[in-house]
């Protein structure tokens, strides 16, 4: 995916009961959540307006995200002084990253979009760590990474070009730690981001800004079938099909 700049999204219209056609503000509600770190942004066209950082701060952050995300997203939404019908469109990390989180975070973005009636769309969460980093990143080439547990790492290349242009290069990998501390010891050029990393960084929700342009010029996902990329089966199904020896049948 790619986009030129921040650049403006183009503004809705509407008309009103007695035919007089308003303009509706383009306010986009985006979620991520593929690291239990998870988060919430407002936009207006490009701009973030109002954002959201979940930790988790009690020892359990699986239970943590699932329960605060809801209310960040109001928190968000008042913070904005967003009014009914003001919202867009849905935008939600896509992953890969962790399967409960990831499932919390789309189940939330598709009840939104079904409740606003608006439209959902996905992007990449590894794109996100490298689009949301704060500070943001000079212009090169990262490996976006995130964990993939048992040892192993999600990872692709992101191409940060000037005027905000954002590319990633393939489609997301599995690396081994051993792979990965290769691969940094042959290119030392190329940046590591991600959490625990050479740059320390989860994806956020307000990475969303510089690349919506180019997530709607994508189009929505279907809100019935949509499912986030979870990357792998969750370790729960692994150990069961290692117990059984079969697939585990929906």
């Amino acid at each position: 995916m790619s986009a030129s700049g921040p650049g403006w999204v183009r503004a809705e219209s509407r008309r009103s009961s007695d035919g007089t056609m308003l303009t509706v503000r383009p306010y986009t509600l985006a979620l991520e959540g593929a690291t239990y770190e998870g988060s919430v942004a407002i936009l207006r066209e490009s701009k973030v307006v109002a954002e959201r950082t979940l930790t988790a701060d009690d020892g359990h952050p699986q239970r943590r995200g699932g329960e605060r995300l809801m209310p960040a997203v109001a928190e968000c939404i008042m913070e904005a002084g967003l009014k009914k019908g003001e919202i867009a469109r849905i935008v939600c990390g896509s992953g890969p990253g962790s399967f409960t989180s990831l499932r919390v975070a789309g189940s939330v973005a598709k009840g939104l979009a079904a409740g606003y009636g608006v439209e959902l769309y996905a992007v990449s969460s590894l794109l996100l760590t490298v689009t949301g980093a704060q500070p943001s990143l000079p212009i090169g080439e990262y490996l976006s990474v995130l964990d993939a547990m048992r040892g192993e790492f999600f990872a692709t290349r992101i191409v940060l070009r000037p005027e905000g242009v954002a590319n990633q290069l393939e489609p997301p990998a599995l690396l081994s730690a051993e792979q990965l501390a290769d691969l940094a010891e042959r290119e030392r050029a190329l940046r590591i981001i991600g959490p625990g990393q050479e740059i320390d960084a989860h994806p956020h929700a307000r990475g969303v800004a510089p690349v919506l342009a180019a997530i709607i010029e994508a189009g929505p996902v279907n809100l019935a079938s949509w499912e986030p990329d979870y990357g792998r089966l969750a370790e729960a199904q692994v150990r069961w099909e290692a117990a059984h020896g079969r697939p585990l049948r929906a």
